[in-house]
């Protein structure tokens, strides 16, 4: 068996990003930038006013109360054309561009005027209230640099630097195949020893998630003819991933069949728990996740290992499951030798670290645990016995990261 961090290692050094695509700024939220994005355009284009008000000269403002001439007016959109001179003024509003020749804003409410003059009762130094020409960026300016995510704060900056069309990652295409004769999909009739088959509906979420698109390859049967028809259709993904039958029972078909059609192996036993019988290789070009089929198994190893390569196909650098501290509410055995990720609840997050509590069942078929929990507790090999009271590792199950 090998540790997870050699596992993921070895997974991430086999993947490749994916190729580009343009796609319309509406539909690019979430999307992986795949170039710098620059600017169009000069935002603001010309210095602006930022008040509703009047557009003046700083030099006629020596004296207060200062009465000047209005010689015209100018709303969002509009324009004055003329040279503002020496004793005049320009009503004006928000957003629009300073006349020629002016250079301050006075606010309308440290004023007084009629449809002829104004008279400015409180001065201002050069400059107040206006937005000069470029405050935001100028035209060739990197706004965003590549890769990064696409948020909708993202958006709304691409908009302003007028680009409508952006090349993005395309979306990495993950098949999912299923193996076994004991399972059906939810809804359809029940045999006598037959399940429900939740795996591939939950991690094809996990994966939508993380910004993939999942590729439901179905269910196939316990039989080599079945196996080789359902995993061709995997030849156009990025990325297959098998659920279940990847260990080496007399019905576990994974390496045997597919062996004879290509699949090259690097490992597929990890010293972890849930998920050890892992399986990680190339089959028709495409690197491969045999995953296990217990449904807690499967999640948490696409949570360590599928989330990372996710990162790596999308062009972005792989993310590993954050850690922080918290305070265990009860004993904790020693530990084997494998890496324990155990499901716990948060039962005080009050002071400086959250108390939690394990559940009292961790086997990897129960997903009514996992659905509760708030973090997964993390046991290092051979981690000794710990009291009530005791500090351990856990990985919170939140939005900073796609949660399982």
């Amino acid at each position: 068996m090998i540790s997870v961090e050699e596992a993921r290692k070895n997974i991430l050094k086999e993947i490749r990003a994916v190729g580009t695509e343009v796609v319309s700024l509406q539909t690019a939220a979430g999307r992986v930038l795949a170039e710098d994005a620059r600017s169009r355009r000069t935002q603001p284009p010309a210095d602006l006013s930022a008040m509703d008000g009047f557009a003046v000269k700083a030099a006629d403002l020596g004296a207060i109360p200062a009465r000047l001439k209005i010689v015209g007016e100018v709303p969002a959109g509009g324009s004055y054309d003329k040279p503002v001179q020496t004793g005049e003024a320009v009503r004006i509003f928000t957003g629009a561009a300073l006349p020629s020749g002016t250079d301050t804003i006075i606010i309308q409410e440290d004023t007084e005027f009629d449809t002829k003059t104004v008279t400015i009762k409180e001065g201002a130094t050069r400059g107040t209230y206006v937005r000069p020409a470029g405050l935001d960026f100028s035209a060739g300016d990197v706004g965003i640099k590549a890769p990064t995510i696409l948020t909708p704060r993202d958006i709304g900056l691409l908009a302003a630097m007028d680009i409508p069309w952006i090349t993005v990652r395309r979306k990495p295409k993950i098949a999912l195949l299923s193996t076994g004769d004991e399972l059906v999909r939810p809804g359809e009739p029940l045999g006598p020893n037959q399940i429900i088959s939740s795996n591939s509906l939950a991690v094809g979420a996990l994966i939508e998630a993380a910004g993939g698109e999942a590729l439901d390859l179905g269910i196939a049967e316990d039989n080599a003819d079945s196996l080789r028809e359902k995993v061709m259709n995997a030849r156009s993904a990025d990325m297959l991933i098998t659920l279940g039958g990847a260990s080496v029972g007399d019905h576990d078909l994974i390496q045997p069949v597919l062996g004879k059609e290509g699949l090259s192996v690097d490992f597929w036993r990890i010293a972890m728990r849930p998920g050890k019988p892992l399986m990680f290789g190339s089959f028709a070009g495409i690197p491969m996740l045999g995953m296990p089929g217990n449904p807690v198994s499967s999640l948490i190893c696409s949570f360590l290992f599928l989330i990372p390569a996710l990162d790596a196909l999308r062009g972005l650098t792989p993310r590993t499951p954050p850690r922080q501290r918290a305070i265990l509410s009860h004993a904790l055995k020693a530990n084997d030798q494998r890496e324990d990720y155990m499901r716990a609840v948060i039962t005080d997050d009050a002071g400086e670290l959250p108390v939690i509590r394990l559940f009292e069942k961790q086997d990897s078929s129960m997903l009514s645990p996992l659905s509760l929990a708030d973090c997964l507790v993390v046991r290092a090999p051979f981690a000794a016995a710990l009291p009530v009271g005791s500090e351990v590792d856990i990985i919170p199950l939140n939005r900073r990261y796609p949660s399982i």
